[in-house]
């Protein structure tokens, strides 16, 4: 049996912290490729590493001066070695990201230090063999991640290998420039090295015990998710939950591994098990709720549209003429309403509505901002009626006004549109009538 395990900042910000990666680690004999992040931050007024490498080589592409700030990083690092007691340095590696630096590697080269460099800590202080991502993780000249050719990198140079350490979040094009995934791409690492060694487990150790029903921010201690399947994890990764990357779901699904979110904090904690299918009944109806403010409505009238041959597609051709991506799209037999991101449609929004005039030739055209989308997620909707009736009296009785409702056709989700101001209101009523009363 094999198992990736991955660590996110917050579990690898200081010499404790590796610490209890490491005793999680030889914990367990199978846990024997890891993934780390860079380290995060050590208390709430403290910098990650990431952010600190942008900063550093901020100044070198001014041509200004670096040397303090990349001592700083350096003595982030040495901090940590010392606290392990390690024998190592990393003297000729700062050698190198200073040259580098100077020469003027990029963004992608800078941010993806910080990964790389925790990785040659990890390695030596577990003693296992440490693997350069920039070699197995390939990226398109498009600047795409390529997973066949990774899969194959990967599984060559793994093979034969029993312990391992593959720093998360980048890889490089096939000429060795280095590129970076999104934000929080260590996840996407830990799920492609556990696809490529066929993993049994995909173990994604950060510093909450998996996934919460709705957001701790605005329901106070709210209960945890036991179960939870990749389809109704995109949904509420789309939406704000924050947890782990919505790509990271895509390697392994495909191979039918399961990810188990930990706690690093609390090891003894099961935490949250994402799966392909499961028989298991979930503990409530619904699954998770998370939402996104920042929305506004385009609502567009036309007699008889839904008779029109190509309607909706000269519509939506007027966003994409002026390079605007749409969120939700609900219709009605003479209504349709694009509900874009307000900050990105704003600067366009006439343009956008001369566009629908000149390709569609509405009736009418009426836009609304400030506006909120919360997603109600769960596979437990498919076998219970009145879910969506329940949504409407919570809100009801809440106060709140609901500008949209939308159920997709796999009955695993409902979309709801209210204001911004009531953003907060609703999702409260939505947990209260699904969760507390039945606590």
């Amino acid at each position: 049996m094999k198992k990736v395990v991955k660590f996110g900042g917050s579990s690898l910000a200081s010499a404790e912290q590796f610490k209890k990666a490491g005793d999680i680690i030889r914990a367990d004999k199978e846990r024997s490729f890891v993934v780390p992040s860079a380290p995060g931050k050590r208390n709430p007024d403290d910098t990650k590493v990431t952010d600190m490498l942008y900063a550093c080589y901020a100044l070198a592409g001014e041509d200004k001066d670096f040397k303090v700030q990349l001592q700083a990083i350096k003595d982030r690092y040495q901090e940590i070695i010392d606290g392990l007691g390690l024998d190592l340095s990393l003297d000729d590696e700062f050698k190198v990201i200073e040259k580098n630096f100077k020469d003027k590697a990029g963004d992608n080269y800078a941010a993806s230090r910080g990964e790389y460099l925790n990785g040659i800590i990890m390695a030596a202080y577990l003693g296992f063999e440490f693997v350069d991502a920039a070699q197995v993780i390939r990226f398109t000249d498009e600047g795409e991640f390529d997973p066949e050719t990774t899969n194959t990198l990967l599984r060559e140079r793994l093979n034969g290998v029993d312990a391992a350490v593959i720093p998360g979040f980048y890889g490089a094009y096939e000429n060795g420039t280095v590129k970076t995934f999104s934000r929080g791409g260590s996840d996407i690492t830990g799920s492609i090295v556990a696809r490529a060694v066929k993993a049994n487990v995909y173990e994604n150790w950060t510093d909450v015990s998996g996934f919460l029903i709705a957001d701790p921010r605005i329901i106070y201690k709210p209960e945890g998710i036991d179960t939870i399947t990749y389809k109704e994890l995109r949904e509420l990764s789309y939406m704000g939950a924050g947890v782990l990357h919505e790509d990271a779901i895509f390697p392994v699904r495909r191979e039918g591994i399961p990810i188990n979110i930990r706690n690093t904090n609390a090891p003894d904690d099961e935490g949250t098990w994402i799966v392909e299918s499961t028989c298991q009944k979930p503990k409530y109806v619904i699954t998770g709720i998370a939402g996104k403010k920042g929305f506004c409505s385009v609502n567009i009238d036309k007699d008889m549209m839904n008779s029109e041959i190509g309607f909706g597609r000269k519509v939506l051709q007027a966003f994409e003429e002026n390079g605007i991506s749409f969120e939700h799209v609900p219709s009605g037999i003479d209504t349709m309403t694009v509900f874009v991101h307000q900050d990105e449609f704003m600067h366009k929004e006439q343009q956008v509505v001369s566009g629908i005039h000149r390709l569609a030739e509405p009736d009418h055209i009426e836009i609304e901002g400030d506006l909120a989308l919360i997603a109600v997620v769960g596979r437990g909707m498919k076998s219970t009626r009145g879910t969506a009736g329940r949504i409407f009296s919570a809100l009801a009785h809440a106060n709140v006004n609901v500008k949209m409702i939308d159920q997709g056709s796999s009955e695993l989700n409902i979309i709801i549109g209210v204001a911004n101001s009531d953003f907060e209101t609703a999702i409260k009523a939505i947990y209260d009538i699904f969760v507390r009363i039945q606590i």
